[in-house]
């Protein structure tokens, strides 16, 4: 994983999107506002062709595609290659216009379905202005991955409108829960809950799949989130949602306790965090100071306590999403409750037609 805070570049302007559902905290449920409900791109068939796209990073070896393609076979769908998919540029996986022109090739193509990110990185922010959105918007269909995807599915949900699955990109282990998890979103299109798996150490008290409450309750609203460090970078730009009664799920990777701190007094008074009805931090994979600059100072759960709790909404920590083998597909832009003392999410509607 490429060093992302080398590479965040400011985007300038202001935000825009459409309103969500307003707030729902504390212990009981409460009235929502009306919001016109998000579009559905139609759910995947077995035999249906998707589109493999690489908008961030390059990965300019073959045989890793290959492994790619072989996991989407796997599904029983048929892979189909961005003209660019294997180009390189720098870090990135080709130039800016060249990776957009990939993209917006695949949401054109009446033969694609889906479109799979096939890694992430750094890189997909800076396609966002070359992208075609009135071809996007005109054609829903399922964009999948997380990370550095991140941009993508926040501009979707602002420019686009219809429902995107933050799930493992196609070069992901896809483990058996990564791959029953994205089964039942896109293609069954189920309403499951997500609450991860018991623990199986060899202990009194099981420490694994644990989840920590910093304020108990239940919560309703429109999923939106993913990576912490690229979210923040998009505030102030026109690609970023507007988060009024959404439920913010975010996780990272390989930030230090005091960068996480950073980037949610960013959110905080950006106006973003006092708008949301609830909050899921999933995983933060190596989230600690390499530097020893840690010591001494908070830990993960601090800071985020001093950030969720003042809040007064429902908000928990620790769901099976992020930069981990296992992970949970959340469809961006779909209404769902949480359960911050059970540390559940669940779909309230299909994210698929």
């Amino acid at each position: 994983m490429m060093d992302r805070r080398r590479a965040m570049q400011a985007l300038g302007l202001a935000a825009a999107g459409a309103a969500l559902p307003a707030a729902i905290g504390g212990a009981a449920l409460g009235a929502t506002r009306t919001a016109a409900p998000v579009r559905k791109a139609p759910r995947l068939r077995e035999g249906d062709t998707v589109g493999l796209v690489a908008p961030a990073t390059y990965s300019d070896d073959p045989f890793k595609l290959e492994l790619v393609e072989e996991a989407i076979a796997a599904m029983g769908l048929k892979p189909k290659r961005g003209a660019h998919v294997l180009d390189r540029y720098g870090y990135l996986a080709g130039t800016d216009e060249d990776r957009a022109a990939d993209i917006n090739a695949m949401y054109a193509d009446p033969e694609v379905k889906a479109v799979f990110a096939v890694r992430g990185g750094w890189g997909c922010a800076r396609v966002l202005p070359h992208l075609d959105w009135d071809v996007i918007s005109a054609h829903p269909k399922l964009l999948v991955g997380y990370s550095d995807i991140t941009a993508l599915h926040m501009a979707f949900a602002a420019r686009a409108g219809f429902a995107t699955i933050h799930g493992p990109i196609g070069a992901s282990a896809w483990t058996k829960m990564s791959w029953e998890s994205f089964r039942a979103v896109a293609f069954e299109g189920a309403t499951p809950t997500w609450r991860n798996p018991p623990g199986d150490e060899d202990r009194l008290v099981q420490k694994e799949g644990r989840t920590t409450a910093f304020r108990r309750g239940v919560a309703r609203g429109r999923l939106l989130g993913g990576n912490l460090t690229v979210l923040t970078a998009l505030v102030g730009t026109p690609y970023l949602p507007d988060f009024k009664g959404a439920i913010l799920f975010i996780e990272d990777v390989d930030e230090a306790e005091y960068r996480i701190d950073r980037m949610l007094t960013q959110l905080g008074l950006a106006g973003i965090l006092g708008q949301l009805s609830g909050v899921v931090f999933g995983q933060c994979t190596d989230c600690t100071a390499k530097d020893g600059s840690s010591a001494g100072g908070f830990t993960l759960s601090q800071v985020l306590d001093q950030h969720l709790t003042p809040l007064g909404v429902p908000a928990f920590q620790g769901l099976e999403f992020g930069h981990v083998d296992d992970q949970f597909s959340l469809p961006e832009g779909v209404m769902a409750e949480i359960d911050a003392t059970a540390g559940t999410v669940k779909l309230l509607e299909p994210a698929v037609a």
